[in-house]
């Protein structure tokens, strides 16, 4: 029998066992799933948000997404100076060019795989680069979202990069209402599509699904 892996827990293991404050690089692809899990982290880390998402096909969608990421950190954080920010390249053609043959793949399949270890692979190099002690993802908050492909793909990079990930199930524990209340809260635009053209189109079809 298969006994699912509880990541919840074993993050806050990790988190409970470390020394001192450790530096962590977090991936978002949005300010809204941000939301619960910044305020879940921190606390107990030296927290920069790194926003890279070649996904999104559109400019002016990534630019609101990336705006109210900025707000977010700067209305809820900005006078502690707790949470610092990076922004990655925007480059969707690196996406779009990976994504091609798996264009009538549906969501959740391989090429929503690729898209998570596109994003993981780059914060990892990043990460390493930059001496961070850990590096994870917000990915994990969307209830539409596999942690246990998630976290495989970072714990992956992250041998591969020589940095620790750090594995989580952030929809856990209300992780993913508490970041709708939070969106709320703060004025935030909450998107209903991942931002990938495929997406866009899979919206349409059935406008009932959220990201």
């Amino acid at each position: 029998m298969n006994i699912k892996e509880n990541y919840d827990k074993q993050m806050q293991k990790v988190i409970s066992s470390a020394e001192g404050r450790p530096s962590l690089l977090l991936h978002s692809c949005c300010g809204p799933c941000s939301t619960s899990v910044i305020e879940r982290l921190a606390d107990d880390f030296d927290l920069t948000v790194f926003f890279y998402n070649p996904n999104i096909d559109d400019e002016e969608e990534y630019i609101k997404r990336r705006d109210n990421q900025v707000k977010y950190i700067e209305e809820r954080y900005g006078s502690e100076n707790t949470v610092k920010f990076i922004e990655g390249r925007y480059n969707p053609e690196i996406f779009l060019e990976a994504a091609a043959p798996m264009a009538e793949i549906k969501e959740g399949g391989e090429r929503c795989r690729m898209c998570f270890e596109l994003r993981l692979r780059e914060t990892a190099s990043l990460a390493a680069e930059r001496n961070f002690d850990f590096f994870t993802t917000t990915l994990t908050v969307s209830p539409m979202k596999n942690a246990s492909v998630i976290n495989k793909i970072g714990i992956e990079t992250g041998d591969e990069y020589g940095v620790k990930y750090l594995v989580s199930d952030f929809k856990k524990r209300d992780g993913y209402r508490r970041s709708i209340e939070l969106s709320r809260e703060y004025g935030l635009y909450r998107q209903h599509f991942c931002g990938c053209r495929f997406s866009v189109r899979e919206t349409e079809d059935d406008p009932g699904q959220e990201a």
